[in-house]
């Protein structure tokens, strides 16, 4: 029996099948009626599949680089509430969205109290990488502290520091919130001066950098982790209470409170001459 002749849109059938497209056999049957009824011209149709396939192409490896960064909490810069903390600078925050400091492997510090949206702007950032095609890892300073102490005490210390160093970006959340051993300071150390200058890095941190000393246990090492962090890097410091107690801010103690800006406690003064009386 004689194989009936394939028409034109069975043949295009196939070679989408055979080049792995199933978004755009799932819309072909639509963009060949559209282009019957003259609703798209032939290079609009092919566009059109395409522009199908590439979308859900796109979104199927986003999903992945995330999934891979380990960034399950998805932020963006469009979400963050600059008007609670005037005093970050916004436009500063969104240049750093173009991403060159990626390309300048360059160090990102946050600095702040709890809840200013320090670990928000890290992941939003992260976020923004792994859609440009960036590799991204994120992890607080504990996690992968303890990463590295596994990874040492199985003989597999040089295996992890090098997948830690090889993604284009690397995010170290919550600096200061727990205190290191000395071996876990030594560890992050090595981490660090493995990265220096082969890729960017984002530090989120409620202490200073006066305080490192006592983060990780030791002087020499935290001046150490400074001389490499703070070169080549962009520090932008966070002033103001905590977003997530704005609704309980009254319920805190005093010596929980976050400091406040001087300038916002000064008693305000009257312009001119003062009153007889208070000559």
């Amino acid at each position: 029996m004689t194989p009936l002749p394939q028409t034109t849109p069975d043949k295009v059938r196939r070679l989408l099948v055979g080049l792995k497209m199933p978004r755009a056999l799932e819309a072909f049957d639509d963009v060949v009626r559209r282009l019957e009824q003259g609703e798209l011209s032939g290079l609009e149709a092919v566009q059109s599949l395409l522009a199908e396939e590439f979308e859900t192409r796109e979104t199927r490896r986003i999903k992945m680089g995330l999934m891979t960064a380990r960034l399950t909490r998805i932020k963006t810069l469009a979400d963050y509430d600059f008007a609670f903390q005037p005093s970050l600078e916004r436009e500063r925050v969104l240049a750093l969205a173009g991403l060159d400091f990626i390309e300048r492997k360059e160090t990102v510090h946050f600095l702040g109290p709890p809840g200013t949206g320090k670990t928000h702007l890290a992941t939003a950032l992260g976020v923004a990488a792994v859609k440009a095609g960036k590799s991204v890892y994120f992890g607080n300073l504990a996690e992968i502290v303890a990463s590295l102490e596994k990874a040492e005490r199985e003989g597999a210390l040089q295996n992890r520091i090098r997948f830690l160093t090889r993604n284009a970006l690397l995010i170290v959340d919550e600096i200061g919130y727990l205190p290191l051993t000395q071996n876990g300071a030594n560890l992050f150390f090595q981490l660090v001066n493995a990265r220096y200058e082969k890729g960017a890095v984002i530090l989120t941190s409620n202490r200073s950098f006066k305080e490192w000393g006592q983060i990780f246990g030791d002087n020499v090492v935290a001046a150490a982790l400074l001389d490499r962090l703070l070169h080549h890097a962009v520090v932008i410091h966070i002033e103001g209470n905590s977003y997530r107690l704005r609704a309980h801010q009254n319920l805190l103690p005093e010596t929980l409170a976050p400091p406040q800006n001087l300038a916002q406690n000064s008693p305000k003064r009257r312009r001119g001459r003062p009153r007889k009386d208070q000559a």
